[in-house]
């Protein structure tokens, strides 16, 4: 089973997030409000990817970013920013930092799954596959 961490302020968002996710892909998600704690859980638990909000109070998402990516035992953790915002230079800089895609909000929950999935080249049925291997 796929383990996804989310991390974003807004605990409408994380909610959203994790329900959508939990009942299209059967995945285990995990939610946290603040870069900081996001890049102490994900060293922690090593989820399959990352969900990050750019814009967060204190430790930002690029701060979060660059973070993750210099941090040995998160390095290699594929992430994907959220952002309300997405201009192509900002996607470039995100790209350049380390991340796998931008997903803008409000995003569709009936397709974030298959849109992590297709950013991450994972299977779209997964989660059977996972289930059967258990």
């Amino acid at each position: 089973m796929k383990q996804i961490l989310v991390i974003d302020d807004e605990a409408d968002i994380c909610e959203i997030a994790k329900i959508s996710l939990q009942i299209t892909k059967q995945w285990q998600v995990l939610t946290v409000a603040s870069g900081q704690e996001g890049v102490s859980v994900a060293t922690e638990t090593q989820p399959d990817a990352i969900l990050l909000d750019v814009v967060m109070p204190g430790l930002d998402g690029l701060h979060t970013l660059k973070l993750l990516k210099e941090t040995p035992a998160t390095r290699h953790i594929p992430v994907i920013m959220l952002t309300a915002a997405g201009s192509m230079v900002t996607q470039r800089q995100y790209a350049e930092l380390g991340a796998q895609a931008v997903v803008t909000k409000p995003f569709d929950p009936g397709l974030l799954g298959n849109q992590i999935a297709n950013v991450l080249s994972w299977d779209i049925d997964d989660h059977r596959t996972d289930r059967q291997a258990s």
